[in-house]
């Protein structure tokens, strides 16, 4: 494969400026729609520009397609988890380990304590499925009905549960852009989410003593009531704190480096045991059956695990939270990555990302002024491009080899990349996080700005460890 070691700075942003401006324009028009497909394909433009500058400076098709192949083998063992995270949430589900977490994590609300709370319920929820957008559409609608019922502000409300729920979100190996932000900078899922704990932990703690001070100041009028929620989950679920188990094991393994896939493998495999024990009425009429039989609990099981499962209560509020995709409801995810390789795989056969790494190496003279450009990308992607995974997508692929070249593991780039472009999309009132939480929760992005704190106070705690040069990992250490 040639080379290019001349390509100028100015071709070598053209795609990346195109791409940007593209993906603006589809946002635009698609909303919320566009992470349905319409992104990935503009990905794909996006690399058709950077093939034009390639064939421009006499690289061949060939040597492209090779360094994409090269790029989608890097990735192999990130979609591999995916698929298995989704048949992990699918079973954790069926089994009443996720509605148990639901269920215990209700029944800490206190007039006094209640934002706290309201970040520690939604904090558990999105760990446990994965997804702050679910959480703020099931619980975190109820939350702030029972906050304004105690005459909080709504805003404040909000604030508290977009805090705990982009907490979750961002720490949860259930999560997608958990699982992207490893993958676009070079990373392995676990590692990368033991190297957050470092920034994320202090910035919750944070968050969470702001919120037990401005609880105290607040006159709460009512009581808390969730007994119509635990009621629901307890007509559809046996709930039990054996259920716990499961979760347990699974983080024992984790924590003891058990490599993901066999991690995810065996809490999956433990998931439907469990429910075979504890899930037997659900998993009946589940598959339509009056008594579970063997060839009906495997089928109901597999279906969980592989394609979509939705379990309706007596509550419609729980409805849409007691809903998996499975291994399905990743492939969206799995698209936008195999589209992201296409991009960033042409940009480095034409020598494109090597010339935007040199420039930035230049400029950044120091760590934190690498980490700070990170930043300010991920920003200037979920305010331009209006989406939270490009905000990974692509500062990921274009400083990747920033970090390499200065000697730095891949757990900064992509805890940068979470610190910075996960958890700031919400604040963005025209990005399709911000549009999203502010409709379902019914509160202006304005309203609970301030009050999101985890959410702003994220990329200060990052640059701020950078700057001090506290738990830089890296490389081979």
């Amino acid at each position: 494969m040639k080379q290019n070691n001349t390509l100028s700075l100015r071709l070598a942003m053209l795609p990346i400026i195109a791409l940007v401006l593209l993906l603006s324009l589809n946002v635009s028009i698609y909303g919320d729609d566009a992470l349905g497909g319409s992104n990935q394909f503009i990905l794909l433009l996006g690399g058709a520009v950077a093939a034009i500058v390639g064939f421009g400076q006499k690289i061949r098709y060939k040597d492209m397609l090779l360094q994409v192949a090269e790029n989608l083998k890097s990735v192999t063992g990130a979609i591999l988890i995916l698929l298995f995270v989704g048949a992990l949430a699918g079973t954790w589900l069926v089994s009443g380990i996720i509605p148990a977490m639901i269920y215990y994590g209700l029944q800490i609300l206190h007039p006094t304590f209640f934002l706290a709370a309201c970040i520690i319920i939604c904090a558990l929820i999105s760990l446990a499925t994965g997804s702050s957008w679910t959480t703020s559409a099931t619980v975190g609608i109820a939350l702030i009905g029972i906050g304004k019922a105690m005459g909080l502000p709504v805003g404040m409300i909000a604030g508290a549960v977009i805090s705990g729920a982009y907490f979750g979100d961002k720490m949860s190996p259930l999560s997608d852009t958990t699982n992207l932000a490893p993958a676009m900078a070079g990373g392995e899922l676990f590692s990368h989410i033991r190297y957050m704990t470092i920034t994320t932990v202090p910035t919750i703690l944070v968050t969470l003593v702001l919120f037990i001070i401005i609880g105290f100041t607040q006159d709460t009028t009512a009581v808390a009531q969730t007994e119509p929620l635990l009621l629901a989950i307890k007509e559809r679920f046996n709930i039990s704190p054996l259920l716990f188990a499961v979760p347990v094991v699974v983080v024992v393994l984790i924590a003891r480096k058990t490599p993901p896939l066999v991690a995810l493998l065996i809490g999956t495999l433990l998931g439907a045991i469990f429910a075979l024990l504890f899930q037997q009425p659900l998993l009946a009429d589940l598959a339509g059956v009056a008594a579970l039989d063997m060839a009906a609990g495997y089928k109901v099981i597999v279906d969980t695990i592989t394609i979509s499962t939705a379990i309706e209560t007596s509550n419609p509020m729980l409805n849409d939270l007691f809903q998996s995709g499975g291994m399905s409801g990743m492939l969206g995810t799995i698209w936008l990555i195999i589209c992201a390789m296409v991009f960033g795989g042409i940009m480095d056969a034409i020598g494109a990302l090597k010339a935007i790494s040199a420039a930035l190496l230049s400029w950044a003279e120091s760590t934190f002024q690498l980490f700070a450009s990170t930043v300010v990308s991920c920003l200037a992607i979920n305010v331009t491009a209006s989406d939270q995974y490009l905000s990974l997508v692509v500062p990921g692929k274009m400083f990747q080899q920033a970090y390499k070249d200065r000697g730095l593991a891949p757990e900064n780039l992509s805890r940068t990349l979470e610190d910075s472009g996960t958890v700031t999309s919400v604040l963005v009132p025209w990005n399709t996080c911000g549009a999203y939480q502010s409709g379902v929760l019914g509160v202006s992005v304005a309203d609970y700005f301030i009050y999101a704190i985890f959410n702003w106070l994220s990329p200060f705690t990052t640059l701020l460890f950078a700057a001090i040069g506290y738990k830089i990992k890296q490389l081979n250490s």
